[in-house]
């Protein structure tokens, strides 16, 4: 079982700072698994690794998508298993870091083999949603296939999406799919989950100063450029926090104040739901901290050492680490 090594936690708490601590010192690679920062252009809103970062260690799956492309948990789950196949013939460690609970979920567990997309039921669902409201979809779905509303939030509307499509497309219960064809969970790589769970008030105060740095940098110039290259605002990407908050500001329906405090608002609420989303997961150890601390760091280099025995290899491998602790201060 060739090891990796996945970081998970909430947005804001440092996880891409310690996933890039750690490739240099474990002689890693970094793949991305946050959804947004696969979209080319979309930097200051997804805290996208900055390009002096990305040239210090390998990076996987990042500026890979225009704003407007479709991607799936499935076509991730591709793309990613190959980069993890390719970084093992190389004997290094694979180093995941994101934010986007689905898509580690289906790079590690699989996902069922469900239908194929359709194009008309989604188009069809969209604009019931954009017409009357996310509840009301959600509501269409406990009457179609009420197990899969009972566990999919009014909210999540992607999920709700696919569950009508499947339902209306078979005229079978998503459930019933997913109990006829298992998910298929990778072969050959032993994850070690390493998660960041940082005060609750601190990371929120992070999460405020983010938000404000964004918005003060030039997120609202980054969306317009992106309007400039013919990208349209119903793009998918532009559905991200954020994002969506310049768009009403750029339309005139917020003032500035408004969409920077609702851009905070989501925000919060979307790292509270990481953190329900990854304490739900099986074998991750959890260390309190934001991983940018060089306490944190430590604790988890440590840990790590721990998992290979202070061998300094890849089990099956003969790449050798320099495993002296690196300066924190570094």
């Amino acid at each position: 079982m060739y090891p990796a090594i996945a970081i998970v936690g909430p947005t804001a708490s440092g996880k891409s700072d310690l996933g890039l601590y750690l490739a240099e010192c474990f002689d890693g690679e970094i793949i991305n698994y946050d959804s947004l920062q696969l979209f080319r252009y979309l930097d200051i809103g997804t805290a996208k690794p900055s390009k002096d970062e990305q040239s210090r260690v390998p990076h996987h799956l990042i500026d890979i998508l225009d704003p407007d492309e479709a991607f799936s948990a499935g076509q991730y789950q591709s793309r990613a298993r190959e980069v993890l196949d390719d970084i093992r013939k190389r004997n290094r460690l694979p180093i995941l870091v994101g934010g986007t609970g689905l898509y580690l979920r289906a790079v590690m567990e699989g996902l069922f083999d469900g239908p194929q997309r359709s194009t008309y039921w989604r188009t069809r669902m969209e604009a019931i949603a954009g017409g009357k409201g996310r509840e009301y979809l959600h509501s269409l779905l406990d009457r179609l296939d009420p197990s899969s509303a009972a566990r999919i939030a009014a909210r999540d509307l992607p999920k709700v999406i696919r569950a009508l499509e499947v339902r209306l497309t078979t005229g079978r219960n998503l459930s019933s799919h997913l109990d006829a064809a298992p998910r298929r969970p990778i072969q050959g790589f032993a994850f070690n989950i390493v998660g960041l769970d940082p005060s609750r008030d601190v990371l929120y105060e992070r999460i405020e100063e983010r938000v404000r740095w964004m918005w003060e940098v030039g997120l609202v110039e980054e969306v317009k450029q992106i309007l400039e290259r013919g990208v349209t605002p119903r793009a998918n990407a532009f559905r991200a926090i954020g994002y969506r908050q310049v768009l009403e500001y750029i339309d005139g329906a917020v003032a500035l104040d408004e969409a920077i405090m609702s851009t905070g608002r989501e925000t919060r609420r979307y790292a509270k739901r990481q953190l329900t989303w990854f304490k739900k997961q099986h074998s991750v150890t959890w260390f309190g901290g934001f991983g940018g601390g060089d306490d944190t760091k430590e604790r988890v280099y440590r840990f790590i050492n721990h998992i290979f025995g202070n061998s300094g290899r890849i089990p099956g491998s003969q790449m050798n680490w320099n495993l002296n602790e690196p300066s924190l201060g570094n």
